[in-house]
């Protein structure tokens, strides 16, 4: 009674912190720097980190296994995954790019762990024989942080893009424009306005410089973060190998989860492929990742809805 106490406790502190952290960033935003704001949503961060890992480490101790074993654990491990992500570059004193994304994901997947879809599975329950093995923390906790990492750093690939194909339309709307001009009546008049046009052409590309170098660091963050939840999925898909050779005898079955897994791994490789290939642009890699990012929610979510195959212990019915 009281760990369950505890742990809805420090569920609502932790969501809520989330839900602070998310309007101190919309705010800052608004206004374009509050001094006593600067650090709030990397302390708050923190604390949910801390809230999040007390939450974990109670339902560890009365449950009596590491809590991966369902659909509901996995989502605040998640949640905590995020929170991890988040506080790393604060620790290193680095610019974190990634705070517009982490702490929406964190909020959103413990806002559903703690919906009223998975009240059945955050009860406690015997663990079934299967999952009664040392594989179970190394496997999913794995797995679990290399989705993390790969959502991370593929949303900032589609923030990327978004970013490259709006600039790109703005430039050729502008050279529309100037061509209907020049090849007008009008147009005579127009091209004698030098001065003008030599004043906002020289704001245009200080303007796209700090553009470019956005992108940069956009491409580079996301690269880094893809290539760690690519070494955690592939930790994660072989010590899962090795667990089904001792629990199933055979490596591989190639259920829905593995499949998809197997699917997830080959998307991000050829990401790899094309980023570190010289021959390919920015947008090519992106472009793959962005494809990733719907398909690690298949992967994680979506095959759960079906409860079939091997891994369907995390499955749920909607009513």
């Amino acid at each position: 009674m009281i760990f369950s106490t505890l742990e809805h406790i420090l569920t609502h502190i932790s969501f809520s912190v989330v839900s602070i952290v998310i309007t101190i960033h919309l705010i800052t935003l608004l206004v374009d720097e509050i001094v006593g704001l600067y650090d709030s949503p990397e302390k708050g961060m923190i604390a949910t980190f801390f809230c999040i890992t007390g939450l974990l480490v109670t339902r560890w101790i009365y449950l009596g296994h590491f809590p991966l074993s369902d659909l509901y654990e996995s989502l605040i491990f998640l949640s905590w995954s995020f929170s991890i992500i988040h506080i790393v570059p604060y620790f290193k004193k680095h610019k974190n790019n990634l705070s517009a994304i982490t702490a929406p994901s964190a909020i959103f997947t413990q806002g559903f762990a703690t919906s009223g879809l998975l009240t059945e599975m955050s009860q406690s329950e015997i663990l079934v024989p299967a999952l009664q093995s040392q594989w179970l923390m190394m496997h999913v906790s794995m797995m679990v942080l290399g989705y993390a990492a790969l959502l991370c750093g593929s949303l900032l690939s589609v923030a990327l893009l978004v970013i490259t194909f709006r600039q790109d339309i703005r430039i050729l709307c502008k050279n529309n424009h100037f061509f209907k001009k020049s090849f007008s009546v009008d147009g005579i008049q127009d091209i004698t306005k030098g001065n003008n046009v030599l004043q906002s052409t020289s704001f245009l590309s200080v303007r796209n410089y700090y553009r470019a170098q956005f992108i940069q660091q956009l491409d580079h963050w996301s690269y880094r973060v893809i290539s760690l939840g690519f070494l955690f999925l592939t930790i994660g898909i072989l010590s899962g190998a090795v667990w089904a050779n001792e629990a199933w005898g055979s490596y591989w079955n190639w259920d829905p989860k593995e499949t998809w897994a197997f699917i997830t791994w080959t998307i991000f490789a050829i990401y790899l492929h094309t980023r570190t290939n010289r021959n390919f642009q920015v947008t090519n890699s992106a472009i793959v990742a962005s494809m990733g990012f719907l398909i690690i929610w298949i992967c994680y979510f979506g095959v759960n809805l079906l409860g079939i195959g091997l891994h369907s212990y995390g499955s749920f019915t909607l009513t």
